[in-house]
């Protein structure tokens, strides 16, 4: 599935181009309508002093997180390349990772991500069927780890969370139940592919017959195409559970990593009150919330839950910390992966395709 959307990509580049304007389009316009909500009647003269007067070493802290967060994939990618054989450098590992983040914070629901790393990994003469068995196991535990931090905290810290999210709880919960949806619907792909083959077979033939989509043979067939991939999941699950924990624990780490930025923020304005796993825990909380929303890194919706759940934390700096939180979470994450990704771009080349332009000069 992601294999043949990023040959149809890179078939018609023109369209690439145009889905890319579109979604930066897209979050200007959500971007522009989020700080006009949020700020609209605040003194913004006062909000941004108090962000200049924020101490910068612990929001140093805070991009190293983001950092490390990136490199985090990018350790879980090397480890899984070499597991099966391919030799990659720890280098464009990196860059992989950054292009995903890039794309996948410009796009609803972190669609873009993945396919885009495809996309350099095919360039980097990488075999799609073992980038597409990476990403997929990525993705997987990815999920996994927000569904354990989420029921965890649902069994044992209800009534904390209800503390502090109140009539948002539903969100919570959309969030969480979206989350384990996806997961067990990704579980069911790799273990039982026989029933999701039925399932899906049977669904698209149900979307044919309300005409919600035409009718196509085709479709079908790249259905059925897209199976393979999760048969080849299932055999590498099932051989090497001991790299899948590691990968999974590893993907803790990283997760975990990133949701301390706001404690440090909270740190940087000054304030002592309130601990580090409190901090964390409600940060994690509005990734658990948020994760599966239709809207670039949750965009509008973050926000809200943030002013929700960190009023009675930061008080009167709340804003201040929110412009500083997310500021270094999302926008400073989106714009390092952007910076890295333009390197990508010289560094990865296609020397088969060079090599072409090369012959039909001459």
């Amino acid at each position: 599935m992601l294999r043949k959307g990023i040959l149809n990509e890179r078939d018609n580049p023109m369209s690439s181009k145009r889905k890319t304007i579109f979604n930066l389009v897209f979050l200007v316009v959500v971007f522009v309508l989020t700080i006009h909500f949020v700020f609209r009647g605040e003194d913004i003269g006062d909000i941004l002093q108090a962000v200049r007067d924020a101490d910068w070493r612990y929001l140093l802290l805070g991009l190293v997180c983001v950092i490390l967060f990136i490199l985090g994939e990018s350790t879980i990618i090397f480890y899984m390349m070499r597991t099966l054989g391919a030799k990659v450098k720890m280098g464009h590992c990196a860059l992989y990772s950054f292009v995903g983040f890039f794309f996948s914070c410009i796009t609803p629901s972190a669609s873009g991500g993945q396919p885009m790393q495809i996309y350099f990994m095919k360039k980097d003469k990488m075999p799609v069927p073992v980038t597409t068995l990476v990403l997929m196991i990525v993705t997987i535990t990815y999920k996994a780890v927000l569904v354990l931090i989420g029921v965890a905290a649902a069994i044992f810290g209800s009534g904390f969370l209800r503390g502090y999210l109140g009539d948002y709880m539903w969100v919570f919960y959309l969030g969480l139940g979206l989350n384990i949806f996806c997961v067990t619907l990704m579980l069911t792909l790799v273990f039982a592919p026989g029933l999701a083959k039925w399932l899906m077979v049977k669904g698209l033939k149900l979307l044919e017959h309300v005409k919600f989509l035409k009718k196509k043979e085709s479709r079908l067939k790249k259905l059925e195409e897209s199976m393979d991939q999760y048969h080849a999941t299932a055999a590498f699950w099932a051989g090497h559970k001991r790299i899948i924990l590691n990968v999974f624990l590893i993907t803790l780490v990283q997760r975990c990593i990133l949701f301390t930025i706001t404690y440090w923020v909270y740190r940087s304005l000054g304030l002592h009150s309130v601990g580090f796993f409190a901090i964390t825990l409600l940060q994690s909380m509005i990734s658990v919330s948020v994760d599966m929303l239709p809207l670039p890194g949750g965009m509008g919706i973050s926000e809200t839950l943030y002013i929700r759940m960190f009023e009675p934390v930061f008080g009167d700096l709340l804003l201040p910390s929110m412009l500083l939180s997310r500021g270094l979470s999302y926008y400073g994450q989106m714009l390092i992966s952007a910076i890295m990704t333009c390197v990508a771009y010289f560094v990865i080349r296609d020397d088969t395709q060079t090599e072409k332009k090369e012959k039909s000069v001459c």
